[in-house]
């Protein structure tokens, strides 16, 4: 067996009936070349082939077991955290035990090679040995470079044939229509050669960034892609089914960037630039944008889109994804229509809004829905909802319109329930008071890991208005308006799951009391990398088991409740 090539693949050397050689060539050092045999001598040279032939055999034997046996020796991460000379290590004590198992002798050699190929299958196979520095970015093939090239020569000139005022007005087949014949001749003229799909391209590259976001405008159409993250000009990554991947979309520079970044905030009433340069804004479709320009943003101005689906999440689609089972899904659906006050608490990330919009919809059609957010993302589905959005301030300093300010105000106009997309500050002693005066049904977000946590925060939060309020007056406020705190959050595999369902009770003495009503429980992962575990009831009575009895609906929660 040569150690060089042993058992790579991509070198010609092919796992058959003989490990760590090809068809062809016989393998050196395992099997000593013999020499031919005389005919007078064959009946005396016939026993060492088969001696050598059991060698290889026994080789071969233990390579297979111990490749079949990697998986469940390594994961990705712990391969990830290993050298190479801590995985060789392992690797050769699986093979000593395969040894002993097997009652099968190894040279030292051969012990060596068959390392070396276990080696080279588990990084291979399961993943990378040790911390692999990325590349800065992913290549661009040579097509679209050359399209990228075309557009920089062609987009100037194209400008001085066409009047911008009049062609934002065509409609945009029509402007692509007109937008292509002088593109065809600019192409002539400049002698740049391309086949009619590039200049199909080149045309959609061009009205992208004369109508729409420019570079981003593909990334926004890929249903597939949950979050944008723009660090710069010249790195993009995106979000996919809970993954981050770096792109190769890129900006011409900085000042093409600060252009989207401008056409993005103008859509809605706002600025970003460098005497204001942190702006939240919504996209057309509602997807929600966070602008951070220079100076703030050292390496150029950084764009975070959270992209909204286009099909409506449910808590039957939830069901689906395996974010919560059919029992958890009833309980929520409970909670919603009895109108219970719940605080969805989560990490950045984790589907906190997604969660809000699937309660929401337990929403009767027949209620009034005040909605209050810093950039509005709420998706109701119900006929009756008033939309409520702050406002920064002016260049002056004047005209900010706070969500305190829109919390107070909605109190007056007769809502049924108020729904806050995120509570961050001193609104939150006005949205208890809400909720502990008649608003019964009103929902929120939250910052927080654990259900505990988000009690501590909303506390924090209280604090925050200056009122200067007793701990256990705000503690006894909670207590007596909160009703639910549904925990979400974004695991380690990119899927976002209901970790908690746990009900505030009450007080005793100077501490909140809360019982969870259902847990998830992580048990492991499977061979594709998903996380397992299971979500159960903890068989607990719901205190809002009286309230479910006043909408008829006890009997579905303690079935629930059973699982």
């Amino acid at each position: 067996m040569k150690a060089q090539a042993f058992g790579k693949k991509r070198q010609g050397l092919k796992r058959g009936g003989t490990f760590g050689r090809s068809g062809s060539a016989p393998a050196s050092s395992a099997i000593p070349p013999q020499p031919e045999p005389d005919l007078d001598q064959l009946g005396a040279d016939a026993p060492p082939a088969p001696q050598n032939m059991a060698v290889v055999s026994a080789v071969d034997l233990l390579a297979s077991i111990a490749e079949s046996m990697l998986k469940d020796h390594f994961t990705a991460d712990e391969l990830r955290m290993s050298s190479k000379a801590e995985v060789s290590k392992k690797l050769g004590g699986l093979v000593e035990r395969l040894m002993r198992s097997e009652e099968a002798d190894l040279s030292e050699q051969e012990q060596k090679d068959l390392v070396t190929y276990l080696l080279n299958e588990a990084e291979s196979n399961i993943g990378p040995i040790g911390d692999v520095v990325q590349d800065a970015a992913p290549k661009q093939d040579a097509n679209r470079q050359t399209l990228f090239e075309a557009k920089t020569r062609i987009q100037a000139m194209l400008m001085e044939h066409i009047d911008p005022a009049a062609a934002a007005e065509l409609p945009r087949h029509e402007l692509a229509d007109q937008v292509g014949e002088v593109v065809g001749e600019l192409l002539v003229q400049e002698k740049i050669n391309l086949n009619l799909t590039e200049q199909r391209d080149l045309v959609t590259l061009l009205l992208d960034d004369m109508l729409g976001l420019g570079p981003l405008e593909p990334l926004l159409a890929d249903d597939t892609i949950s979050d944008i993250m723009v660090n710069g000009p010249k790195q993009v990554y995106v979000e996919q089914r809970g993954k981050l991947t770096l792109t190769d979309v890129h900006f011409r520079d900085n000042q093409h960037l600060m252009n989207i970044a401008q056409r993005i905030v103008t859509a809605v009433g706002r600025r970003v630039d460098e005497t204001s340069p942190i702006c939240d804004a919504r996209l057309a479709d509602g997807s929600r944008v966070n602008v951070i320009a220079p100076p703030l943003a050292i390496d150029g101005a950084s764009i975070s889109i959270r992209k909204f689906t286009k099909d409506k999440i449910t808590l039957d689609k939830m069901l689906d994804f395996g974010s919560i089972t059919a029992p958890l899904a009833k309980l929520l659906k409970i909670a919603g229509a009895c109108r219970l006050n719940i605080l969805i608490s989560g990490g950045t990330g984790s589907g906190k809004t997604t969660m809000l919009n699937a309660l929401s919809r337990m929403i009767d059609k027949g209620e009034r829905v005040v909605t209050i957010e810093d950039a509005a993302e709420l998706q109701l589905q119900q006929p009756h909802v008033v939309r409520l959005e702050t406002r920064p301030p002016n260049l002056e300093g004047q005209g900010e319109v706070t969500m305190r300010d829109l919390v107070k105000n909605a109190l007056r106009m007769r809502p049924d329930r108020i729904i806050l997309g995120e509570i961050r500050g001193g609104e939150a002693i006005d949205m208890l008071q809400a909720m502990n005066t008649g608003h019964d049904g009103s929902m929120g977000t939250i910052h927080a890991n654990r259900p505990r946590e988000a009690l501590t925060r909303l506390e924090n939060m209280v604090n925050m208005a200056g009122l200067h309020l007793p701990a256990k007056a705000i503690r006894e406020q909670i207590a007596g308006s909160l009703d639910m705190i549904v925990q979400v959050q974004r695991m380690r595999d990119g899927g976002r799951r209901t970790t908690h369902v746990t009900e505030v009770v009450g007080m005793e003495g100077d501490v909140i009391t809360t019982q969870d009503l259902f847990k998830f429980e992580f048990t492991g992962e499977d061979e594709s990398g998903r996380l397992v575990g299971h979500f159960h009831s903890t068989g607990v009575r719901p205190h809002f088991l009286t309230k479910a009895e006043y909408f008829g609906l006890d009997r579905a929660l303690m079935e629930a409740m059973n699982g």
